[in-house]
């Protein structure tokens, strides 16, 4: 693995390819789909080892309500299951549990352990595990909309306030480090309306192997791809040298005074 100090804090995952790879192995999606719930499980705990401060899962997308009933019904159980058996995981080791999207769609029987290890997890500080829940990144921004402008009928706040940080801080993901880095699976190059203001600096990495083949080997692959790269945030390659030099210069200084 890189040096950590050039691990990304927040990592999301479009999680993609889990029916493909059951097909391919003449074997049904939803197999595809409990398959890809042990790579969830290995990521996540590679995830909180290396000290990643959040990880946030594309587990079920807005638009995924129009797949086939009994491939729905069958991902709404394994989420469930999923739920109770990680558990102790989460508990013991610091994990805390969020979710966001729609999750008033989620059946009653999936929403009750959702709400329970989010209360129960609500105090850990090891890392910040976030589901993406019947989620679109459009119908997230066009929810924090209609919240601003709830706010600005209210006299609560002033057209004149709202900037990016703002809108930032009506998105669900305003809890959460920004998104340093998105992986895709399965060799697909698209977003699928993932995290779409989120992403406006983060590096992209697509993947070629499908989900249920992605373990905390091809996290570390990925992770030290992440760190060989320059960040720039629209700066030039010498600015940020200088303020790399200056950051070192201001370490010497406390040092010395720490003496």
């Amino acid at each position: 693995m890189s040096d950590p100090r050039r691990l990304p804090r927040h990592v999301g995952i479009i999680m993609d390819g889990n029916g493909r790879w059951a097909q391919l192995r003449g074997r049904d999606r939803i197999e595809g789909h409990r398959e890809g719930a042990r790579s969830v499980r290995d990521v996540t705990r590679a995830a909180r080892q290396l000290g990643l401060e959040a990880l946030t899962l594309y587990a079920f997308s807005a638009q995924n309500w129009a797949r086939p009933v009994e491939e729905v019904t069958g991902l709404m159980q394994l989420l469930c299951d999923y739920l109770h058996d990680e558990r102790p995981e989460l508990m013991d080791n610091q994990i805390r549990l969020e979710a966001i999207g729609d999750v008033e769609r989620l059946p009653p029987h999936v929403r009750a352990p959702l709400d329970a290890l989010r209360a129960d997890t609500a105090h850990h500080t090891g890392m910040t595990l976030t589901l993406a829940l019947s989620y679109g990144g459009r119908e997230s921004i066009a929810r924090a909309v209609r919240s601003i402008a709830a706010d600005v009928a209210a006299g609560k706040l002033a057209p004149a306030d709202i900037d990016a940080d703002r809108v930032s801080s009506y998105l669900p993901t305003s809890r959460l480090p920004p998104l340093d880095l998105l992986v895709r699976t399965s060799g697909e190059q698209r977003i699928s309306n993932f995290m779409l203001w989120e992403l406006a600096y983060a590096e992209l990495a697509f993947v070629d192997c499908m989900w249920p083949d992605f373990r905390r080997q091809q996290l570390y692959a990925v992770l030290d791809q992440y760190a060989a790269r320059e960040r720039r945030f629209g700066l030039t390659s010498h600015q940020l040298t200088e303020r790399a030099e200056l950051s070192a210069d201001d370490s010497d200084v406390e040092l010395h005074l720490d003496r």
